[in-house]
C-alpha cells in the first residue's frame, strides 16, 4: 500500500469480495474501520480477526454515531444487490446511505466510491472498449432488477455532495473483480462443478475485463490521490480484455471439467472497458488474467 500508512481509513462492507482484501491490506499499516451488517455467520469475526475495527451498521437507516468522525480516507465499498423490483430500497441503500455517508464525513482528504460499469447502455459491439463519456443507461441484469438504477442514483448522489460539501472524490466503475477470495471466476467454476452450463448473452459478445484483487489492492492509493471536486470518474477493470467462453475453457483445462455455455436469457450482460484513464490515474496492471484464475482455482482446491 504505497503512500497509505499512518491513516484512519473507514472501508464499508469489509467483509465482501473485493473490500475484504483490501481491508486487511491496508490493516497493516493504518488504523482500519469497517462498516457493514455482517449478516453472513463469522463475518465480523474475520475482519476483526485481520486487524479491522467494526461497527455495525445498516445504510438502509445508517446510525454513525458509534464512528470517529475524523477519517483521513473513506472507501464506500459496499453495495446491496437486491432480488425483485423494489428500486425505493435499493435507491434508499446503493444512493441515499452513500449521501450519508458524504455527508458525516466531509472533512475526509479523499472519498472513494465503487460504482459499476453497469451503469454504462449496451454497446451494440460487446468488443467495443467502453470509455467513461460513453451513454448512460445501464443493462438488465440477471441477478438484480434494481441494481444499475439505485447505481446510477449512487453517482449522482455522490457528485452532488462531492461539490455540496467540498469533499475530493473519486467514482470508479468496478468491472469484474476475482481473486483467492472469490469473484466471477469462482461461480463460473461452482456453476462448471455442479454440472452447469454457463448462460451468455444471445448474440452478443461477452467480453469482460477482469481485475484481480492485488491489482486493485495497488491502484487504491492512485484512485484516492486523483481525488477532486467535481468527482474524478473513471472505469476500474484490468487491462486484458477477456472473452468469457475463453474463461469458461480455461476453467475447464484446469479442473478436468466439461467447459459448457449455452446462450440464455439468464446471460450477464459484460462490458469491455476503455482501461486508459485508470491506468493515467493509478498505474498499469500486473496480474495476468490466465495466472490470477489459476492461483484462484489453486486456492480454492486447497481451502
Amino acid at each position: 500500500m504505497q503512500n497509505l500508512s499512518g491513516q484512519r481509513i473507514l472501508v464499508t462492507g469489509p467483509a465482501g469480495q473485493i473490500a475484504f482484501p483490501l481491508a486487511r491490506e491496508l490493516a497493516r499499516d493504518n488504523e482500519v474501520w469497517g462498516i457493514a451488517r455482517f449478516s453472513q455467520p463469522d463475518s465480523r469475526d474475520r475482519c476483526e480477526a485481520a486487524g479491522v475495527t467494526t461497527r455495525v451498521v445498516d445504510l438502509a437507516d445508517p446510525d454513525l454515531s458509534e464512528l470517529p468522525r475524523d477519517f483521513d480516507y473513506v472507501l464506500h465499498l459496499a453495495a446491496s444487490i437486491l432480488d425483485g423490483f423494489d428500486v425505493d430500497t435499493a435507491i434508499r441503500i446503493n444512493a441515499e446511505g452513500t449521501g450519508e455517508l458524504m455527508s458525516r464525513f466531509r472533512e475526509a482528504k479523499a472519498f472513494l466510491v465503487m460504482s459499476s460499469c453497469a451503469v454504462y447502455g449496451s454497446p451494440e459491439d460487446g468488443n467495443f472498449s467502453v470509455p467513461e463519456s460513453f451513454d448512460y443507461g445501464g443493462s438488465p441484469q440477471p441477478y438484480s432488477n434494481t441494481y444499475c438504477v439505485s447505481k446510477m442514483a449512487e453517482e449522482a448522489v455522490a457528485r452532488f455532495a462531492a461539490r455540496e460539501f467540498g469533499l475530493p472524490t473519486t467514482i470508479a466503475r468496478m468491472n469484474v473483480a476475482y481473486g483467492d477470495n472469490g469473484g466471477l471466476p469462482a461461480m463460473l467454476l461452482a456453476s462448471l462443478e455442479a454440472g452447469q452450463a454457463i448462460p451468455l448473452v444471445r448474440g452478443r459478445a461477452s467480453i469482460c475485463s477482469m481485475i484481480h484483487e492485488d491489482d486493485i489492492i495497488a491502484q487504491t492509493p492512485g484512485l484516492l490521490a486523483a481525488a477532486s471536486v467535481p468527482a474524478t470518474i473513471t472505469n476500474w477493470g484490468g487491462d486484458q480484455p477477456v472473452d468469457i467462453r475463453e474463461l469458461v475453457e480455461y476453467l475447464g483445462a484446469l479442473t478436468g471439467l466439461p467447459a459448457k455455455t449455452e446462450e440464455s436469457d439468464m446471460g450477464i450482460h459484460h462490458y469491455r472497458l476503455d482501461a486508459t484513464r485508470r491506468i493515467e490515474l493509478a498505474g498499469q496492471c500486473q496480474v495476468d488474467w490466465q495466472d490470477g484464475v489459476r492461483r484462484m482455482v489453486e486456492a480454492r482446491a486447497n481451502a
